[in-house]
């Protein structure tokens, strides 16, 4: 049994410690917007964050978590949508598909958070999350509309 803080609640989870945080998330916990994609975390459809840090949660063992990290996922990012990016994803119609579009966005926040004004360059190195759809042009316009540097 371990205890972690997953959008500032604290819930028991009944796993092994070699459990990847993702299917705790999912499975245990029963938050279903971090998505599973690859496995090996290259796509970042399970990208979660921890103590702020974009995370890959599939390649993350629970037992790589210590007592007190902060994770948080897409329901946590805004229980209601309200995010500034989750309102930019949905004027500039980012999602195709949007099966990778929460670990894109929670990608996204931290990149933001880390660099409040990322250039084109910024965006390119810190968002590598895969898209299949290919909505990569409307993805960083949503994130240069939160920024205000769109133009």
């Amino acid at each position: 049994m371990v205890k972690l803080n997953v959008n500032g609640r604290t819930v028991d989870v009944d796993a092994e410690p070699d459990t990847p945080l993702l299917w705790a998330i999912r499975e245990q916990i029963g938050l279903t917007g971090t998505k599973y994609g690859c496995g090996v975390a290259q796509c970042g459809a399970c990208t979660v964050h921890v103590d702020g840090v974009a995370t890959r949660s599939c390649a993350l063992p629970i037992s790589g978590i210590t007592e007190g990290q902060k994770i948080v996922t897409i329901e946590g990012l805004s229980p209601d949508a309200s995010h500034p990016l989750q309102k930019a994803w949905l004027e500039l119609d980012v999602p195709q598909c949007g099966y990778c579009q929460s670990g894109q966005i929670m990608a996204a926040a931290a990149l933001l958070k880390e660099t409040p004004k990322p250039t084109d360059e910024d965006i390119m190195r810190e968002m590598s999350n895969i898209c299949r759809c290919g909505t990569y042009n409307r993805i960083k316009a949503a994130i240069k509309q939160v920024a205000g540097t769109a133009g």
